[in-house]
């Protein structure tokens, strides 16, 4: 029988619009994509969201980066627009989770930075999760094998009694190696459905 859920944020239930980057660029004479060119690369994503750097640090690093490739741009500036957003959340999607939460425990599990806690205060879902698992503070991102069974001892869960979401389909085929059943995400629709044929949608 389900009753946890491990739920991915971002792609599922927080939403980035490529406008923010878009706009700190065209305000400070940076090429479009040149920050989330820098931010996510792999070697400098890789370092934050294990803990290896926090979040101010990368930030810091992605202003150097940028500043040497274009030194005629404000990059530091750049950092800064772009960093002011927490992003959006997909209300409709928040809903059916929310709807699952008699039926189930949330868990959030997030290859995320250091700011997480306080992204998810600024967008005001900080209490929709019984436990929140911060790639950044375990020290294993997804689709590592270890930080699904970090999220499945924190709550005290078999893999069988667990769902995860996520929108990226490589994960979720890393958790159903380990008995976890999954649901790729492409859209509030399928999740209701999936969810709703589990009986846990209410």
């Amino acid at each position: 029988m389900t009753n946890v859920i491990l739920t991915d944020l971002d792609g599922v239930i927080r939403i980035w619009s490529p406008e923010i980057h878009r706009k700190a660029e065209r305000a400070t004479r940076l090429p479009e994509g040149a920050i989330p060119r820098v931010a996510f690369s792999d070697d400098l994503l890789l370092l934050v969201i294990t803990g290896q750097i926090s979040d101010d640090e990368w930030r810091r690093r992605i202003a150097n980066l940028l500043s040497e490739d274009f030194p005629e741009a404000n990059a530091e500036r750049a950092v800064e627009l772009w960093s002011a957003s927490p992003g959006e959340v997909d209300l409709e999607v928040l809903g059916i989770l929310r709807a699952c939460r008699k039926r189930a425990r949330l868990v959030l599990i997030s290859n995320a930075t250091s700011r997480l806690p306080s992204d998810l205060q600024r967008l005001g879902i900080a209490g929709d999760f019984d436990y929140i698992i911060n790639s950044s503070e375990v020290g294993f991102t997804k689709p590592d094998p270890n930080i699904y069974f970090a999220a499945l001892d924190t709550v005290g869960a078999t893999p069988n009694q667990a769902l995860f979401i996520d929108d990226n389909a490589g994960h979720v085929a890393a958790a159903t190696r380990l008995g976890i059943a999954g649901h790729t995400y492409t859209g509030a629709d399928g999740l209701r459905q999936k969810l709703d044929h589990l009986g846990l949608f209410q």
